[in-house]
């Protein structure tokens, strides 16, 4: 799934009303999304304008952008980007979050190794969403997150989006790259053993460029959500990586065992007898 510059296109758009909005509402969203995830290291891929770790706690954080992100520069807050393999240990990267280049389709971390990786958008942007999404796999731990957010085709903002491809040159306001629907993205992650742990829709409202035509629809917000969920323009999806056959180990495993092999006790009437599993 090749696409030329996708992202050039998403920023300008971000800047209109429905954009803003957009951005506020997923920020609400990853602020309550990742709030109570634990561990020592996430990492955000894509989309500088919105801060998904802020109000995560984990001690380490990055911002990851992709080698097309050539002409955008990096908040003065940021720490200087990097462009080499990122050593998960090393004492450097304590405190500020970094912000670093590479290809989605090749993260510079070791295997098991991030706790949360969030994907706003960086799917259907990417060069390969499917290498991307194996990637992410890779480097999550076990039992570690993965929060995704992606336009909706089945809403009002994907109809648009298509008919930018369909000769109607003022809807040609998003970038035209290939959304991926909800339900396709969950056999994808089901593919991958990410097991699907929660999601939600949003921005109901049509794409207006008037902020007071905005604001007057802001009625559809309420009734979507109750009314038709699925057809939100944004939806949100968590997935928790699962490793399958897991064995027990050491201490735990021999005291199973032992427990196991025990012979039963019988109370009967004041006195005590042991049973054997055979009697």
């Amino acid at each position: 799934m090749s696409k030329v510059d996708p992202i050039v296109e998403l920023h300008p758009w971000l800047a209109l009303t429905p954009g803003q909005a957009l951005l506020e509402w997923e920020q609400q969203q990853m602020d309550r999304l990742v709030a109570d995830i634990f561990g020592f290291h996430a990492l955000q891929l894509g989309l500088p304008e919105l801060d998904a770790l802020r109000a995560n706690r984990m001690q380490h954080r990055w911002l990851a952008l992709d080698t097309a992100y050539q002409h955008w520069s990096p908040p003065a807050e940021l720490a200087p980007l990097v462009h080499g393999p990122v050593e998960i240990d090393s004492s450097v990267l304590c405190g500020a979050p970094f912000s670093l280049r590479c290809d989605f389709e090749s993260l510079p971390f070791p295997s098991n190794s991030l706790d949360l990786v969030v994907l706003p958008h960086a799917l259907e942007l990417a060069r390969d969403p499917h290498h991307t999404l194996r990637e992410v796999e890779r480097v999550l731990v076990p039992e570690g997150r993965v929060v995704i957010a992606g336009f909706n085709p089945a809403s009002l903002w994907g109809l648009w989006q298509r008919m930018g491809r369909w000769g109607v040159k003022p809807a040609l306001v998003l970038p035209q790259g290939e959304f991926i629907a909800y339900w396709r993205l969950r056999d994808w992650l089901r593919l991958l053993d990410l097991e699907v742990e929660g999601g939600c829709f949003g921005c109901y409202r049509p794409m207006v460029r008037q902020a007071s035509s905005w604001d007057r629809l802001r009625w559809m917000e309420h009734a979507g959500d109750r009314w038709w969920p699925v057809l939100g323009a944004v939806y949100f999806v968590v997935a928790v990586k699962r490793v399958r056959g897991m064995h027990l180990v050491g201490k735990v495993k021999k005291a199973r065992m032992h427990a196991a092999a025990a012979p039963a006790v019988v109370v009967q009437r004041g006195t005590t007898r042991n049973v054997s599993k055979h009697e």
